[in-house]
């Protein structure tokens, strides 16, 4: 059955207008950007069978550019329509985190995270650097590593904080595993870190942990 013979309620996008996007599922999400279905498949059914296929939402949204357009339903005009949305929001993200208002909601520091750092292949440790009201000068990707760990510097680290002229910090880095839980190595790499900025003023207000839905934070956890 095409989705214009189902109820007006059961409608992704007359649901999504009705009662917001969060009411949504992946599927449902996914087949509002599709549109269209193909033979014999609604849109929400090639959204499920693609979802399956690449194991999540999260899978086809990390796909390579390759294996996204080998997909039934999708395309090379398909996968730039993604990248640019996808694009859109970050740029969304960190326009809120530029305007000058000192970063004081944890809410607004995690969605900016998980927008940059969620869907990267590999391990990336960022920093936000903050003047002395905690506003954000600058938000940079400063190590690459693998799939479970990237080599930080703390030496590096302090040379950029000093470069950007920053009061204080905020770190970041994600577990492609999808696991936001850190690790001793995190909390040891962490404590290095402090007690290398503390010897040059600069505070270190939180390390965060992106994984695939939960952002862990160091200084909720009384760690810091």
């Amino acid at each position: 059955m095409a989705i214009a013979d189902w109820p007006v309620a059961e409608r992704p996008r007359e649901k999504l207008l009705q009662k917001g996007a969060n009411a949504l599922s992946d599927a449902e999400l996914l087949a509002i950007f599709l549109r269209t279905g193909c033979a014999g498949k609604s849109a929400v059914d090639l959204a499920r069978e693609l979802m399956q296929e690449f194991g999540s939402l999260r899978g086809l949204l990390c796909a390579s550019q390759a294996d996204f357009c080998q997909a039934q339903g999708l395309g090379p005009a398909k996968y730039a329509q993604l990248q640019a949305v996808m694009e859109m929001a970050k740029r969304n993200l960190a326009e809120v985190l530029e305007r000058g208002d000192a970063l004081t909601d944890p809410n607004q520091v995690r969605n900016y995270l998980k927008a940059q750092l969620r869907h990267q292949p590999s391990e990336v440790f960022c920093v936000l650097y903050l003047d002395s009201q905690h506003q954000l000068i600058r938000f940079e990707p400063l190590f690459y590593g693998t799939i479970d760990a990237a080599a930080v510097y703390c030496r590096e680290v302090v040379r950029k904080c000093l470069e950007h002229n920053a009061a204080a910090v905020i770190f970041a880095h994600n577990h492609p595993s999808g696991v936001a839980e850190p690790s001793l190595s995190d909390r040891q790499l962490t404590d290095r870190l402090i007690q290398a900025l503390g010897l040059v003023d600069i505070r270190v207000l939180d390390h965060m942990v992106v994984g695939d839905k939960r952002v862990v934070s160091f200084a909720e956890r009384g760690w810091l």
